[in-house]
């Protein structure tokens, strides 16, 4: 089994690097996705949300003010770790029980938005980066996800910098450009992953 953390800033691109790994065949391990459903209505983790920061952050319909919380957390560190702590040990603990359902010649994909803030590169055979300029990043969250300019530069700082993320990085996608190079960049990729994970022969 071959590991690789994938990372980027907000609106990098990352979402769509995992999604064509998961097409050749990677097994994804997507940790925004995951905390997603441990905060889900009904959960302990929503309940553990609701105790620290109110029930103000729920819904109409009970679930999770994302926009709301997010709010609060990217305009205050201290609240940020708060969430953290709530939110990191379930998404770790989902993640490890994919990963043991995986075959054992299986390359996992762990999608980690913050892997080089909370120091993970060591738990992964290969770290993948996808990296963007700052105003590529602004212009997709402020164009496609509607965000203002303000809120994305403060989800943008409470981030690592791309140079600190590069520094980390085994592998570094340059998502810049065009979708298509993004897409030829990912196959090549996938075939480098490959022979690392030694399931075809080297040139």
């Amino acid at each position: 089994m071959l590991t690789v953390g994938l990372t980027g800033g907000i609106g990098s691109g990352k979402s769509e690097v995992s999604a064509r790994l998961a097409a050749h065949g990677a097994v994804v391990v997507d940790a925004d996705r995951i905390a997603r459903e441990v905060v889900e209505p009904g959960t302990p983790g929503l309940a553990a949300v609701v105790a620290e920061f109110g029930d103000d952050v729920l819904l109409p319909d009970g679930g999770m003010d994302r926009e709301k919380v997010g709010s609060i957390v990217f305009a205050d560190p201290d609240r940020l770790k708060a969430l953290n702590a709530i939110v990191h040990p379930l998404v770790a603990e989902r993640s490890q029980q994919i990963m043991d359902a995986a075959p054992p010649d299986a390359i996992v994909v762990y999608d980690v938005p913050l892997l080089v803030e909370n120091d993970l590169g060591a738990l992964y055979d290969v770290v993948v980066v996808v990296d963007a300029p700052v105003e590529t990043q602004l212009e997709r969250l402020t164009g496609r996800r509607g965000m203002t300019e303000e809120a994305a530069r403060a989800r943008i700082a409470a981030q690592a910098t791309r140079e600190q993320r590069r520094a980390a990085a085994d592998v570094v996608l340059d998502n810049s450009g065009p979708l298509d190079a993004l897409h030829a960049a990912v196959d090549a990729l996938w075939d480098d992953l490959r022979r690392r994970a030694g399931t075809i022969t080297s040139a």
